[in-house]
């Protein structure tokens, strides 16, 4: 949808946010790749969810891969058309992800002034960052405080989240084999987050019901550090466990919990069994 605002916020398809919502927001969204056993797919395009998990159970391949300069550019110059002066481009980290970097070489031939934005973060962390910027945007603010928004968002973040297997993340580079031995190895079930960007292990517990009893205990701490507090809740194969969380942490949340799969990028990297919870502090 086109948005009326001279501002227009860009992010990419592993915002985790439902495709109703980013549109309402005047949100555009760029789409990742992924790779299922050589055939190549969009994410939020033409990729399920549910297939990929499928996918992944049953060993195929999946790779991923973030979108091309002129992907961006394209649609820096689309926004343009639609009457957009400035843009925000919100993105995920980039300590996980080369995403931020080709958006900064798509921008470098955009025909607007693009300002892009490293969430340092992932999901719905990145996602309400750029969902709050985007309705800033459509308040009026000029493009540093749409910005601005999208950085003290994003930083307010707390991410958690629990794995079937730490295999994923450490043969994606993405978790060191000292703490994939610490689920692996020793029996534990670690709670992870993402920290200033990369992907740390918080807390060590022996069973994945302590594990789901801690992450709710921290989600609560932080929603009650903020004075405007979504909530997401995000899954890979584990619609029930997801619907059980949401349910346990809908008193602290400002508005009804986001609850959804987790996306086919993210979920390519984490795995089947994934459980998560993000909360921000939209007022930060």
């Amino acid at each position: 949808m086109a948005s009326s605002s001279r501002v227009r916020v860009v992010t990419d398809s592993t915002c985790a946010l439902p495709a109703a919502l980013a549109a309402a927001a005047g949100l555009a969204t760029v789409p990742l790749h992924v790779v299922v056993n050589g055939v190549e797919h969009l994410e939020g395009v033409d990729v399920d969810d549910d297939a990929l998990a499928a996918a992944i159970v049953a060993g195929a391949r999946v790779t991923t891969s973030q979108p091309t300069p002129a992907a961006f550019a394209r649609v820096y110059a689309r926004v343009a058309d639609e009457g957009a002066t400035d843009v925000v481009s919100v993105h995920l980290s980039g300590a996980l992800s080369g995403t931020v970097h080709t958006a900064a070489a798509g921008a470098a031939s955009a025909p607007v002034n693009v300002r892009v934005v490293d969430s340092r973060s992932a999901a719905t962390g990145m996602g309400f960052a750029a969902l709050e910027a985007a309705r800033a945007a459509e308040r009026g603010a000029d493009v540093r405080a749409v910005e601005q928004v999208a950085l003290r968002v994003a930083s307010s973040a707390t991410t958690l989240f629990l794995v079937g297997s730490l295999d994923h993340l450490r043969r994606g580079g993405r978790l060191t084999r000292a703490a994939a031995a610490v689920g692996n190895v020793l029996g534990m079930r670690p709670l992870l987050t993402v920290r200033d960007g990369r992907i740390e292990v918080l807390a060590k517990v022996r069973t994945r019901a302590a594990a789901i009893d801690r992450l709710v205990e921290i989600a609560r701490e932080a929603a009650a550090r903020a004075a405007r507090p979504p909530v997401a809740v995000h899954h890979l194969d584990t619609p029930a466990d997801a619907a059980a969380l949401a349910a346990r942490l809908d008193d602290v949340a400002s508005e009804p919990v986001l609850v959804g799969p987790v996306g086919a990028v993210l979920g390519a990297h984490v795995g089947p069994g994934l459980l998560a919870v993000v909360v921000v502090d939209a007022d930060a």
